[in-house]
């Protein structure tokens, strides 16, 4: 995935669950990875899509509890700034115009942002720069060339963005990665994800080295950085993402489960394939 880094901040919990006003859940406001938070400095307005909203309007309720309040967004979707589709109880973030506050510049269905998106990638042809390597004989030279055109195989990338700013790398194979060194064919690097969030208007994702204990499983996170980009469509099955690098498209897939598993079927042929060709005389 291509972000832009931006700085790391602090966060406030917010929680809405209705059109009825109702007080925001802070049991865990010291907590910067605890619920859904609020970026420091962010303008986004965050609430409920309540009834009486329209393609011209929409009727917000306001995370913090407050009465609903109406807002223009006529000008946003000439400008193609309403991303998703709105529906009544739908989580919504929306940005309001610095000088007409009841006018929204940009609207994001937080509901329709959710789940797992993903993005193909295809492996490739590992450059071995040494002499020792570049003399071996033509009899091993076809053999590790057949085994890596069987290693081509394209898999696809992506992220779980989960409720209250939860993210999970879709595709990430620890194995895969261990095993880059013996692999005849390579695969792009893929970030391990773990949070998200909006911050006025853009996307921004948190992530980091996860740590192991002696089981193999994942008990924290180093080195955690936080990145941002543009989001510049958004619909039920197609999301577009933009940073200064470009632009790269993403399709939902229906869980992250089906994608993992065909990962691990990949970095366990892969393992069997390093193997063979170090064994290679």
């Amino acid at each position: 995935m291509i972000f832009r880094k931006i700085f790391a901040a602090t966060f406030i919990v917010t929680s809405i669950v209705s059109c009825k006003p109702q007080a925001a859940d802070t049991s865990n406001i010291n907590d910067p990875f605890a619920g859904d938070y609020r970026m420091a400095g962010d303008s986004t307005v965050y609430g409920l899509a309540c009834k009486g909203s329209s393609d011209d309007a929409i009727l917000l309720l306001p995370a913090d509890g407050s009465d609903p309040v109406r807002y223009d967004i006529v000008s946003a979707t000439r400008k193609n700034k309403v991303l998703g589709s709105v529906n009544t109880g739908d989580r919504i973030a929306l940005v309001p115009n610095k000088k007409r506050a009841n006018v929204a510049d940009m609207v994001i269905n937080l509901d329709e942002l959710r789940g797992v998106w993903c993005y193909m990638v295809m492996p490739r042809m590992r450059q071995d720069g040494h002499e020792q390597e570049q003399a071996r004989g033509r009899a091993k030279d076809s053999m590790a060339d057949s085994l890596s055109l069987s290693l081509l195989v394209p898999l696809e990338y992506g992220f779980w963005l989960k409720s209250q700013g939860e993210a999970a790398s879709v595709g990430y194979i620890r194995e895969l990665n261990a095993l880059a060194d013996g692999n005849p064919v390579t695969y792009p690097a893929l970030d391990y994800f773990v949070k998200w969030q909006i911050w006025n208007g853009k996307f921004v994702m948190a992530s980091g080295r996860p740590k192991y204990d002696k089981d193999n499983t994942v008990e924290g996170y180093t080195d955690i950085k936080y990145d941002t980009c543009s989001i510049d469509f958004l619909s039920h099955d197609s999301l577009a993402l933009t940073d200064r690098n470009g632009t790269r498209g993403y399709h939902r897939k229906k869980d992250a489960s089906e994608v993992n598993k065909k990962a691990q079927a990949v970095a366990a042929k892969h393992k069997k394939a390093a193997l063979r060709r170090n064994a290679l005389p």
